[in-house]
């Protein structure tokens, strides 16, 4: 008889963990900073904007690394 995995030895719950309920796309990050798409693009192409991974053909943004990126920016600004 096979035994049902526990949440404890699931390993998805353990690939799970720690990660962001969703990813954002580069439309969200154009909507979170009230900028059109093209700058997101721009951004990545230049490295100066929140860092973006690919899955497959699209790109992804962890909201924890845009978190960070924006909290950088806001202390290179401030200083």
């Amino acid at each position: 008889m096979a035994r049902k995995p526990t949440p404890h030895t699931d390993p998805r719950a353990t690939l799970r963990a720690g990660l962001p309920d969703r990813y954002l796309t580069p439309d969200d990050i154009a909507e979170i900073f009230d900028v059109p798409k093209q700058t997101v693009y721009q951004w990545r192409k230049k490295r100066t904007g929140p860092p973006g991974f690919r899955v497959g053909k699209h790109i992804r943004y962890d909201p924890e690394a845009v978190h960070a990126w924006a909290n950088d920016r806001m202390a290179a600004d401030a200083a």
